[in-house]
């Protein structure tokens, strides 16, 4: 069974830094990247960044020079920084594939979240 564990939420202020972890468990040999989704309140959740088994990040154009994905399926990362309110969100770890064109493909595998909250 796929099990997925977010950790390392919590308050900060804007300019911020703070880093999420994924802990996975019982993962298949179909799962070859894997992402970290977020969901603001009130609106869908976003794909923010992806990383595939051989190393290659991809990141929203919001998140773009701020985060940074790295780790695999059984301990992944996201190191968030020059964080603002609109960062705000409950963020999920994801465990997918990749398409042909090179697109994140999300498995029906999320962690229960973890609540990121920037204010002052």
């Amino acid at each position: 069974q796929v099990q997925l564990m977010e950790s390392g939420g919590g308050l900060v202020q804007p300019g911020g830094s703070l880093t999420l972890s994924c802990e996975g468990f019982g993962m298949l040999m179909s799962i070859n990247a894997m992402a970290w989704y977020r969901q603001p309140p009130g609106k869908q959740r976003e794909l923010v960044a992806s990383v595939t088994r051989r190393g290659i990040a991809n990141y929203a154009d919001s998140v773009k020079g701020r985060y940074t994905i790295s780790g695999d399926w059984r301990s992944l990362s996201l190191q968030m920084s020059s964080l603002k309110p609109e960062d705000s969100a409950v963020y999920y770890c994801n465990a997918g594939g990749v398409t042909t064109s090179g697109t994140y493909q999300p498995y029906n595998y999320w962690g229960q979240g973890t609540r990121v909250t920037v204010s002052s």
